[in-house]
């Protein structure tokens, strides 16, 4: 199991060719707290850097753009209920979709966990 991370602060867990996409730690600190979560439908196709998700938090809503081409294989509809799960566990219970991937050498092109703590150190 590979995790990448983009400057968008988003990570993908990539388990074989699906990718489990959520946003990092750092960003759900710089969000707030978490009250809202819009989803994409199942089988949509998301192309790199295409919005994948919505979060609203107290402060601002964001986009969640997905860090790699695929197809909405899985929604994280837990969120729908109780979205604060994103702030409690970020990196694990408050992931947004699971991607089938269309692309995987689009994953070159992201940070390993080393590079992505590295990046948050220079903000």
């Amino acid at each position: 199991m590979t995790i990448k991370f983009t400057k968008d602060h988003e990570y993908i867990r990539v388990d074989g060719d699906v990718g489990t996409v959520g946003i990092t730690d750092y960003a759900q600190q710089q969000l707030g707290d978490v009250v809202f979560v819009e989803l994409p439908a199942l089988g949509k196709s998301l192309a790199k850097g295409a919005e994948a998700a919505v979060v609203e938090s107290v402060k601002a809503a964001s986009e969640v753009y997905a860090p790699v081409s695929g197809e909405v294989a899985e929604v994280n509809s837990e969120l729908e209920g109780s979205p604060a799960t994103v702030n409690e566990d970020p990196l694990g219970k408050g992931w947004f979709v699971k991607l089938k991937l269309t692309n995987p050498g689009e994953l070159d092109a992201l940070m390993d966990e080393d590079a992505y703590k590295a990046f948050v150190a220079s903000l």
